[in-house]
């Protein structure tokens, strides 16, 4: 069965920076969705990340220390909900969507090793990743493929950019204009899954062999592993 016509979910991140060894979770949104679309159950979280939120990361996500000091959740119980939830959905062959999930599923990992939960793995399961199937299907394009850009050039809306729930749900409309766009991708998500791996890494070869082929750049190593990088 394609993903496209089965119950999916999907998730989101906005952390304390882009380093994923070191980068706290401070929202996360994870949506279930019917195979129409549209939202079954949807969880969202917001934690104390235990550490300074910067004023570069404030100014994306818009939650700043003080605010996620007295409103947030102790960070331990966050990472165990959401690492909980995002489990049970593996568990019952649901398949998750995150945009640029090397990012948001490393970060994940970091954070349950951080607190000793699962030794830092969930179940296995079906990641789909409209960022590296974006990079497949188009793979010479203008400018820059964030999602702001992508589900602009793809006509989905996106709203309130940079808060979680609202990139998560843009992924998903982004993934699903891909796959009506190109039907080669509305395959079961395990197959899809499989693909990606082979993918990130042959993105992370061709940007590899461009960088170091410019001055000063030789030594270049792009990690192209997915969907979690350790």
């Amino acid at each position: 069965m394609s993903w496209i016509d089965a119950p999916r979910a999907t998730f989101d991140l906005e952390t304390t920076g882009v380093d994923v060894t070191t980068a706290r979770i401070v929202t996360a949104s994870l949506l279930l969705l019917n195979p129409d679309g549209s939202v079954q159950r949807a969880g969202e979280w917001l934690a104390n990340p235990g550490i300074a939120i910067t004023e570069g990361a404030a100014s994306v996500h818009g939650i700043t220390t003080e605010y996620a000091r007295s409103h947030g959740q102790p960070a331990q119980q966050v990472i165990w909900e959401v690492a909980g939830a995002i489990g049970s959905l593996f568990l019952d062959g649901i398949p998750v969507i995150a945009f640029n999930a090397a990012y948001d599923f490393s970060v994940l990992h970091h954070e349950m090793l951080r607190y000793n939960i699962a030794h830092g793995e969930l179940p296995a399961g079906h990641i789909l990743d409209p960022y590296v199937i974006h990079k497949h299907v188009i793979p010479r394009k203008r400018g820059n493929r964030k999602l702001e850009t992508l589900t602009t050039e793809h006509g989905v809306v996106l709203e309130n950019a940079h808060t979680s729930k609202a990139d998560a749900l843009a992924a998903e409309r982004l993934l699903v204009k891909l796959a009506e766009r190109f039907p080669k991708i509305a395959t079961d998500a395990a197959a899809l899954h499989t693909h990606q791996v082979q993918w990130s890494l042959d993105q992370a070869r061709d940007f590899q062999d461009w960088l170091r082929a410019k001055p000063g750049k030789e030594n270049e190593v792009i990690d192209g592993r997915w969907p979690i990088r350790r």
